[in-house]
């Protein structure tokens, strides 16, 4: 039992973080790290050791440890986490309960996760027990809800899906599900540091270009022609400019917290992390 009388959630102890965030009780949420699963090597724990919970299937680690890091995951959740086919786009994935797919049994978990992946780097829904997800290991994973708790999404931003306005879109269509009224709720997930994020002039005037006043989301590199990039702090421009002000989370580096999270910056060959979100069925 929790403190405050309540069970704990099944996924307690795989989730490296529960989002900080004034959401409904009705909305779950939560994101895995690199402790809880069988994963060796690269996508192992910090030092190579197994025990890694890699969820990424194409990243070069051995199917059947993603196979087993996954039924984990699963056991945890009401129903098979939407995987997507993330591209650093802005698509938006619309789920329903009655795709294919979605509601299977957790006997059909196998099944679930060989169907094709819808190539989209953000999902929303409105049906209970609709579980979405998007893979980083740098990138910034962002979670959406309303106050009132009627729809949830989850979008994939790097910069480039910055830069594109998946943030945006997002909220367009988080406010398309749970009305035009809609107060939005954001919580920015574990992502690189501005302190870890050099990126060459071409990022910066994607941003700065449209938008002058993301150049406070930028600082002089250590090397010529380069800058440091905040990507929490151009997630919340983001936002605002979509009129989502209620915005928590951040402040975490995968690149320096490496015995919690993966991070393709800092290793190259690394595992990935899951973002999920859901409407409670109970």
């Amino acid at each position: 039992m929790t403190a405050s009388g309540e069970s704990r959630p099944p996924y307690s102890g795989i989730a490296e973080l529960l989002p900080d965030w004034d959401a409904p009780p009705r909305v779950r949420a939560f994101v895995t790290g690199r402790r809880g699963g069988v994963s060796r090597g690269p996508w192992g724990l910090y030092g190579g050791k197994a025990g890694g919970l890699n969820l990424g299937a194409h990243c070069g680690d051995a199917a059947a440890d993603v196979a087993e890091n996954r039924a984990r995951l699963l056991a945890c959740l009401p129903a098979p986490p939407r995987w997507l086919s993330q591209v650093h786009g802005a698509a938006v994935l619309l789920a329903h309960a009655g795709d294919a797919g979605t509601s299977a049994t957790r006997g059909r978990a196998a099944s679930a996760d060989a169907r094709p992946e819808p190539q989209a780097d953000a999902a929303v829904t409105a049906d209970i027990g609709v579980v979405l997800a998007v893979l980083t290991a740098d990138c910034l994973p962002v979670l959406l809800t309303d106050t009132r708790g009627r729809a949830v999404a989850v979008a994939h931003a790097g910069w480039r899906g910055l830069a594109l306005g998946v943030l945006e879109r997002g909220v367009d269509a988080l406010r398309a599900s749970a009305g035009r009224d809609a107060t939005v709720l954001a919580w920015l997930g574990p992502a690189i540091g501005p302190r870890a994020f050099e990126v060459g002039a071409d990022v910066l005037h994607a941003f700065c270009d449209v938008d002058p006043s993301c150049a406070a989301a930028f600082a002089p590199g250590e090397r010529e022609g380069k800058w440091f990039a905040d990507l929490y702090h151009l997630a919340r421009i983001r936002l605002a400019r979509a009129g989502v002000h209620r915005v928590a989370g951040g402040g975490h580096c995968t690149v320096e917290e490496r015995e919690r999270f993966y991070s393709y910056r800092r290793d190259r060959i690394s595992g990935r992390m899951a973002t999920l979100i859901w409407l409670d069925p109970g």
